[in-house]
């Protein structure tokens, strides 16, 4: 036999906005237990996205150092082989027949000592590049341990903030959720939507003066009479917050 399911009654709009009230309350809260971190997690990203470059920096530099040691060394084979050639070219020349060999065979000795003194100019270059990159990984890695330091600082000091308020601001999240089930998704997706874009995160503000809490425009006399009589949700026309009656937000707050 299928159980029944149980229906609640829908808040009425007085219920319902002084529940976004009070999530309104219990948000202030987050923010405000947030911005006692303020931009330590910003920076705390930043460091490790610097150093995480500042080691791909170094990887590249070992990765070219290890081309040009290989370049070294082509260019130091090709001087044995262009040696070699020449010491076979100078056994020749003791068995030249007529003068025609023997400038050939001059000339390949000389072009032979070009091309070894051309390979020892290349060995130079490359060598003072591999000076200069291992030079600046070193300064890479001197680098790398200042800003580790200073990561290690920035997070000490966040991890004791978190710490010192993961506990409460985990209570307030749940309650926050909590109090999410009691408000339409409509209204919620509203409400969350001016939080987003409001500089002070309210989204919903009591009449204060005859004046919208958040923006302090005048609100009309009209408008002010709907507002008391709980009947509906109404947004100021000037910076689209949810208005409440001050009187609903009496006793409501974050604390449990």
């Amino acid at each position: 036999m299928a159980t029944e399911k149980k229906t609640e009654a829908p808040l009425s709009v007085e219920e319902r906005l002084k529940k976004l009230y009070e999530l309104q309350t219990i948000l202030s809260e987050i923010d405000r237990i947030r911005n006692i971190r303020g931009e330590l997690p910003n920076e705390v990203k930043d460091l490790e996205d610097t150093l995480a470059g500042l080691n791909t920096r170094i990887e590249n530099y070992r990765h070219e150092i290890e081309d040009l040691n290989a370049q070294r060394v082509a260019q130091g084979n090709k001087i044995e082989n262009k040696q070699m050639l020449i010491a076979r070219y100078k056994e020749q020349l003791d068995n030249v027949r007529n003068n025609h060999e023997f400038d050939n065979l001059t000339k390949e000795i000389e072009y032979e000592s070009l091309q070894i003194t051309l390979a020892e100019k290349i060995i130079g270059d490359l060598g003072r590049t591999i000076e200069a990159r291992e030079n600046e990984i070193k300064a890479t890695e001197e680098k790398i341990a200042d800003q580790l330091h200073i990561l290690g600082e920035k997070k000490a000091d966040l991890d004791n903030i978190i710490s010192e308020t993961r506990q409460e601001e985990e209570n307030l999240i749940a309650r926050s959720k909590a109090l999410e089930a009691f408000v339409d998704e409509r209204t919620l997706q509203a409400f969350k939507r001016i939080r987003k874009n409001a500089r002070n995160g309210l989204g919903i503000v009591a009449v204060d003066r005859n004046a919208c809490g958040g923006c302090f425009n005048r609100i009309p006399p009209q408008r002010q009479i709907e507002i008391k009589m709980h009947k509906k949700v109404i947004v100021c026309e000037y910076c689209g917050r949810i208005m409440i009656d001050p009187d609903l937000t009496v006793g409501i707050g974050a604390e449990e």
